[in-house]
């Protein structure tokens, strides 16, 4: 056990689980709903992490509030719809299982902060067995969105863990913006849905090429920054 409580923070998709196929289905099922024709994939791909509702404001061709609400509820009946009927899958990322497993061994706290709904972290922790794993869950339901810090925030006034104890993992800007405001540590994944220049733009400390490696270069930066 390590001799200060750390607090691990993870965004789940394009971080955890790669869900871009499902999400960029779902998004082109709302705009066909609505006459805007088909939506970019690689534009659909940048907003994954907001919020849903300001995901689908700024991927509309025009500013139009109301508009942006009725595409997100097609969005989630749509999504509801291919998950239950679809074989479009959101499978983990290599070697998150183990990683998990070494940051538990080594006395880490875990948690989420994330765009997705509460129902959608529920199925998320059901479909891959992490029931108990984490002792913070932080969603678009509670929170405002990405990348207001407030997820972070409340992650650590959750686990009583300060933001010098603190690393957010996640793969898009909005993750180490939010880091970056909130005071932890920001370390990008490279296998995600932004490029790793623009993570280091908007404030990552670090890049990850792979999960094998994870644990010990958090555990490498906050060491880093404790001795500061």
């Amino acid at each position: 056990m390590s001799a200060f409580t750390r607090l691990a923070v993870f965004d789940v998709d394009g971080t955890l689980i790669d869900s871009q196929h499902i999400i960029v289905a779902s998004m082109t099922m709302a705009w066909e709903r609505h006459g805007l024709g088909v939506p970019k994939p690689e534009a659909v791909r940048r907003i994954i992490g907001l919020s849903l509702v300001e995901a689908c404001a700024r991927l509309l061709p025009e500013p139009d509030e109301e508009l942006a609400l009725k595409v997100a509820h097609s969005y989630k009946e749509a999504f509801q719809t291919l998950r239950l009927q679809s074989d479009i899958q959101e499978p983990l990322f290599p070697g998150v299982l183990e990683a998990m497993a070494a940051l538990d061994e080594a006395g880490w706290l875990l948690g989420l902060a994330t765009g997705k709904s509460k129902r959608g972290v529920d199925v998320f922790i059901e479909r891959h067995g992490f029931h108990g794993r984490f002792v913070t869950t932080q969603t678009a339901d509670d929170n405002p969105g990405k990348p207001h810090p407030g997820m972070l925030l409340r992650a650590m006034s959750e686990s009583g863990v300060e933001a010098a104890q603190t690393v957010m993992i996640g793969d898009t800007v909005y993750d180490m913006t939010m880091a970056r405001q909130a005071g932890t540590m920001a370390l990008g994944v490279t296998w995600g849905y932004h490029p790793p220049d623009e993570l280091l733009g908007a404030g990552a400390h670090a890049l990850a090429e792979d999960y094998a490696g994870l644990p010990e270069q958090i555990a490498t930066m906050l060491e880093s920054r404790r001795c500061a």
